[in-house]
């Protein structure tokens, strides 16, 4: 399957970014790991600059502390094998779902799945040549869950940029996955309730959803991967959150402790059921912007 590359242009240079390099790096000092680039998609590669360019869009890029291509050395990273290391970096969409009252949707990855398995997520995927960011994400949404929005019935905007790489620490292996993750905002117009009835999810992507209340997602977002203790967790939650489980091309609700959702990644070792670094990101980045952003594009 073909897919778009992460290019960068900093000081006048442009070129593709190496798979073991941290795009990230290219625009901030080494500790350091956030910056605000002008992004787009500009013949046919997803393109990071210094200065804006036209069509671009000003953004967050940022990195987890503990990201592989930041850690890697020039020794280890020729270590990586010679069919990764020609691959260069991916670029990805995912997207926050909103609904009417303020719910957003996030599905748990298959177990199957080689990358990221039985993490929750919002639905995303590759950028495929010819596609617009929003067509990609909602490509993404009517694969993996069934749900196509019809035109009028959202809104969107771009919430920012992640440097996702698999595995997420060197302390679990070399890097077999790289790519920045544009995450998009989609706020609908419709209940949940209308929303989910038109749900069809994909048992090979998807294992589970939920709808997740506004005070559930503070609690996610305020979650820190890599970080010693909890940020400011709302101290009102439910002990336990409902999610929609699929087995056997059936689907049943169950309840589970609100806790596996402020899971924070294991430093060593097999990972547990969470939310991803990248989401709690993008959850942030939404949070923050309540109340302080113009409307969203329609």
């Amino acid at each position: 399957m073909a897919r778009v590359l992460v290019h960068v242009r900093r000081g006048g240079a442009c070129g593709a970014v190496p798979f073991g390099q941290s795009v990230t790096g290219a625009f901030c000092p080494a500790q350091e790991d956030a910056a605000v680039v002008s992004c787009g998609l500009d013949r046919g590669r997803f393109l990071l600059s210094d200065v804006p360019f036209p069509g671009s869009t000003l953004a967050l890029l940022k990195r987890p502390p503990f990201c592989p291509a930041k850690r890697l050395g020039e020794q280890a990273a020729a270590a990586v094998p010679a069919e990764l290391r020609s691959r260069g970096v991916a670029a990805g969409v995912a997207v926050l779902l909103r609904d009417s009252a303020g719910r957003v949707l996030l599905t748990r990855r298959a177990p199957t799945l080689r990358v990221f398995p039985s993490v929750w997520v919002p639905p995303g995927g590759h950028v495929e040549p010819g596609e617009e960011l929003l067509d990609v994400g909602l490509r993404e949404l009517a694969e993996e869950t069934g749900l196509r929005l019809d035109a009028g019935t959202f809104s969107w905007r771009m919430l920012g940029l992640w440097e996702s790489v698999y595995p997420p620490m060197l302390s679990r292996g070399m890097p077999r996955r790289h790519h920045i993750v544009t995450y998009l905002l989609l706020l609908s117009t419709e209940p949940h309730q209308r929303l989910q009835a038109r749900m069809r999810p994909s048992e090979s992507e998807v294992s589970a959803y939920a709808w997740l209340e506004p005070p559930v997602l503070e609690a996610i977002a305020a979650t820190e991967d890599g970080a010693e203790s909890l940020g400011t967790v709302p101290s009102a939650l439910p002990a336990t959150v409902s999610i929609t489980e699929l087995s056997a091309g059936s689907c049943s609700t169950i309840q589970v402790p609100t806790a596996t959702f402020l899971n924070t990644a294991p430093a060593e070792g097999e990972d547990v059921e969470r939310v991803s670094t990248g989401t709690k990101f993008a959850l942030r980045l939404w949070l923050e912007s309540l109340g302080e952003r113009g409307p969203a594009r329609p």
